[in-house]
């Protein structure tokens, strides 16, 4: 991708199980990993990692694997993404943000679960950004603006988590439920402002309807106010995969592009 901009990514990550399925949205995210040809890292901001105070970066080289869930089949903890981390670009990262470096940090299951769909060939270097706990919707978009940059420098900014998440309604017997009413609403209308690039509303997301319930803890969310931060003028938005699991776990993923 030398010359070329990178791209900036939002992508769900569902259940852990999906890291073990096949399913519509794993061939998805498959087919949209081939286009991170060339990218020469990615900045990567999950769900699973908060930090107080500024976001922390993983310069970790080999970042070891963490199995941050519980109940789920045995196969799960044994998996492993042997993508590896790049201290050097962790240290470009921290100092583009003014950041502190993270030196024992693994990768926790909002990076590797999506990743083993997008790139299982796992070729691409990672470093992933903690997500600032309590920081309003203004400052994670700035976050992605400071971020932004790195995309000239064939670096990839993505996020991990859900636009609508919600696991005290789950329908956990039927991964193809279909969405509650007020999920496909949160969703439609944060994809009808995404498509119409008012990011300003999308900041203001907690006055949409159905947003207690489509967000009621904001990490899962937050990390795509971050990507939509990181956005370029002259960037398209396109729709990776858009759909439910579960009734409640949207796994919409976009991506930005110029």
């Amino acid at each position: 991708m030398s010359g070329m901009r990178a791209p900036a990514f939002f992508v769900a990550h569902g259940a852990p199980s999906l890291a073990i399925e096949q399913d519509d949205f794993t061939r998805a995210a498959n087919a949209f990993g081939k286009s991170l040809e060339g990218v020469r890292g990615i900045a990567f901001i999950s769900a699973h990692w908060q930090s107080r105070g500024p976001a922390r970066v993983n310069a970790v080289a080999r970042p070891a694997m963490i199995y941050d869930f519980g109940g789920f089949a045995p196969e799960l903890y044994q998996m492993e993404y042997a993508a590896p981390g790049a201290p050097e670009l962790a240290k470009e990262i921290a100092a583009l943000i003014g950041a502190p470096l993270e030196s024992e940090r693994g990768w926790d299951h909002g990076v590797w679960v999506p990743m083993l769909h997008i790139r299982p060939a796992a070729d691409i270097p990672i470093v992933e950004v903690a997500l600032p706990a309590g920081a309003e919707p203004r400052e994670l978009a700035q976050l992605g603006a400071a971020l932004a940059p790195l995309r000239d420098k064939g670096v990839a900014i993505a996020g991990s988590g859900g636009i609508v998440h919600n696991l005290r309604i789950l329908d956990l017997g039927n991964k193809n439920a279909e969405p509650l009413g007020w999920a496909s609403e949160f969703d439609r209308w944060i994809a009808d402002r995404m498509n119409a690039r008012d990011f300003d509303a999308i900041a203001r997301y907690r006055s949409a309807p159905g947003a207690s319930l489509a967000v009621p803890t904001p990490e899962h969310f937050e990390p795509l106010l971050i990507v939509l931060g990181a956005a370029f003028a002259d960037d398209s938005l396109s729709t990776i995969y858009e759909g439910f699991q579960y009734a409640t776990l949207s796994m919409r993923s976009v991506v930005l592009a110029s």
